[in-house]
């Protein structure tokens, strides 16, 4: 990966020797973004909480909230959450296939009509100004009902919030999906939105 735009920090401290064990046991290395989001610790803390609170939702599929979070990933451009979602994918027990054909679901045929939905209105949610329209949240409504909507609704807020400071700082993939053997990502057909929206720079893998 290139160099971030603001150089990580040293994590130090009973907390930062934690944060790294955490890390290490749990991805097998520590990801690149918390040296850089570690200049803020209340902010990390912050963006670290708020996920973990995500994780604990169950209203909508975990497979459409996934593929709803590479989807804004891949139109972002942020090829670090990506990666990881991608890699998440195989620990939640996801269909593999299809989470690496997100960054081209437009030409996949691996998706049904309802994950083609999911991915429209994740790309539709993340243009400025929005493109969601009357018409496609109603059909969601209709297949996933309300508490399940607002959830993915939020599901992808929250893919923004990430996404984008990743990207605006420099924070590109650490390779997560090649460590551990997955395919790689197939190459992004997202829309041009003036930013990078290529597959993240991983080692290829059988």
């Amino acid at each position: 990966m290139t160099e971030t735009r603001i150089p990580p920090a040293e994590i130090t401290g009973l907390k930062g020797a934690l944060l790294k064990r955490i890390m290490k046991r749990t991805l097998g290395q520590v990801p690149s973004s918390l040296g850089v989001y570690w200049h803020n610790e209340k902010v990390l803390t912050a963006m670290g909480g708020l996920g973990g609170k995500l994780r604990k939702w169950d209203a909508c599929d975990e497979g459409l909230k996934t593929f709803a979070h590479m989807a804004v990933a891949s139109y972002v451009g942020c090829t670090w959450c990506l990666d990881f979602n991608y890699f998440e994918a195989r620990n939640k027990d996801l269909d593999l296939d299809k989470a690496r054909e997100v960054p081209r679901w437009r030409e996949s045929a691996a998706f049904t009509p309802l994950e083609r939905e999911v991915m429209s209105y994740a790309e539709a949610m993340s243009t400025t100004p929005l493109t969601v329209t009357d018409e496609m949240v109603a059909s969601l409504r209709q297949q996933l009902g309300d508490p399940a909507l607002v959830e993915l609704t939020a599901v992808i807020a929250f893919a923004n919030f990430t996404t984008r400071p990743n990207v605006a700082l420099g924070i590109e993939s650490d390779g997560f999906a090649a460590a551990c053997g997955l395919k790689p990502l197939a190459p992004s057909t997202a829309p041009s939105t003036g930013r990078s929206t290529g597959q993240p720079t991983v080692a290829s893998a059988s």
